[in-house]
């Protein structure tokens, strides 16, 4: 028995936990299964491994959202982000709007310019060729690289979310961006059958995503991936989930953060009178993704839980993601950024400092360029954090 927070875990499992031993899938089952009855052990485990690994801070990255162009050739039945030819929410930016971004960006003391697109739009919309050549581009992922060149210029770092890029265009766009991103979402087959979340997203079948994943592991791109929460999902195909990715960060090393994303409905899309995810499984996974890999950088996106996330801090979590004081969340519109004065007195009343990171942390430098390194050395702190004089500006 292990004593924690004045409460007895008398979990074996859980103990075993604490004591740094390897646990097996039907072990994290029954570790959740014990949870339905008494959360309360998992919950301080969760929290107390946080401590452990990550102290008493949670970071936060502040960026610029630039949404370069949301044409998409999936169809997944939760997402609001796409857009058709001839919708007013069609985003496709030129080169003087994404300069123009980045220059206010940099006004306000952002430090990440996060780069999203759709997934490979040019191979579905002649539009989206159009734009592309008006602008002096073959592919999306050669206006990228552009637009990341533009951001170094400005003082800012990029992290690209742009879907399955292939080897070579990942490899380019690593000389200037700092980490990029591929959510996995959930490694379940049984989530692209007909009727299900991923039917009509052929990009977001398991074995093209893992595939990806790998690429960015064999190219040592700190890369930030994670699970989608309460899509209809069993407790089994989250546990997969989450063991495929910690497997990919013990063969590679690169995995530089999970994020643990919950489900919200949006009326513009087939599952908007789906139920949001229940804030208690969401938690419970979230302490569990914390037990399945102690040491990972977790994060929850706070604008997801407004009322609530700072709760969050209590089961296992250290990072609060990108939060913008300038730009939406295109991918969550719905769900407007906290002001980050409000997420640090949160995190702060909480027993949390609240501390800026570069979109790449600092356990991952030497997966980067001397030339990025140098680029950031003018606004890091002893930890390879952003000095706090620098974010704490009076926009931040």
């Amino acid at each position: 028995m292990i004593l924690l927070s004045g409460v007895v875990i008398n979990s074996e499992l859980l103990n075993n936990v604490v004591e740094d031993k390897e646990i097996s899938k039907y072990e994290i089952l029954e570790i959740y299964n014990n949870s339905l009855h008494n959360n309360q052990e998992l919950f301080l485990v969760g929290q107390m491994l946080q401590k452990k690994f990550k102290k008493h801070s949670v970071t936060f990255s502040k960026k610029a959202f630039l949404n370069i162009v949301n044409l998409c050739m999936d169809s997944c039945s939760y997402c609001t982000y796409k857009a058709e030819p001839g919708e007013s929410k069609v985003s496709m930016m030129s080169k003087n709007q994404i300069k123009e971004i980045l220059k206010l960006a940099k006004k306000y003391h952002c430090v990440e310019a996060l780069f999203v697109t759709g997934e490979q739009p040019e191979q579905r919309y002649p539009e989206a060729r159009m734009w592309l050549k008006e602008n002096g581009f073959h592919s999306t992922s050669e206006y990228l690289i552009h637009s990341s060149e533009i951001a170094l210029e400005e003082g800012l770092f990029p992290h690209t979310n742009a879907g399955n890029l292939s080897f070579e265009e990942m490899k380019e766009l690593k000389k200037t961006n700092v980490s990029m991103g591929l959510m996995l979402e959930n490694i379940s087959e049984r989530l692209t059958e007909k009727g299900m979340p991923h039917y009509l997203a052929a990009s977001k079948r398991p074995k093209a995503r893992m595939k990806i994943l790998e690429n960015s592991g064999k190219l040592k791109i700190p890369m930030t991936t994670g699970i989608l929460v309460g899509i209809g999902e069993t407790i089994e195909e989250i546990v997969d989930s989450l063991l495929a990715i910690k497997d990919l960060h013990k063969k590679y090393g690169n995995i530089q953060e999970v994020i643990i994303q919950n489900f919200q409905p949006k009326q513009d899309t087939r599952m908007r009178d789906e139920p949001s995810a229940d804030e208690v499984y969401f938690k419970t996974i979230v302490a569990l993704s914390r037990i399945i890999m102690p040491k990972m950088n977790l994060q929850i996106p706070p604008n997801l839980s407004p009322s609530s996330y700072q709760s969050f801090l209590k089961v296992g979590i250290n990072d609060w993601g990108g939060i913008s004081p300038l730009t939406p969340d295109y991918v969550n519109p719905e769900f407007s950024w906290p002001k980050i004065q409000e997420v640090e007195k949160n995190s702060l009343d909480a027993g949390y400092e609240l501390k800026c990171r570069f979109p790449i942390y600092p356990e991952f430098f030497s997966f980067i360029s001397k030339e990025l390194r140098m680029k950031m050395k003018e606004m890091e702190d002893e930890e390879g954090l952003v000095r706090k004089e620098y974010w704490k500006d009076d926009t931040y």
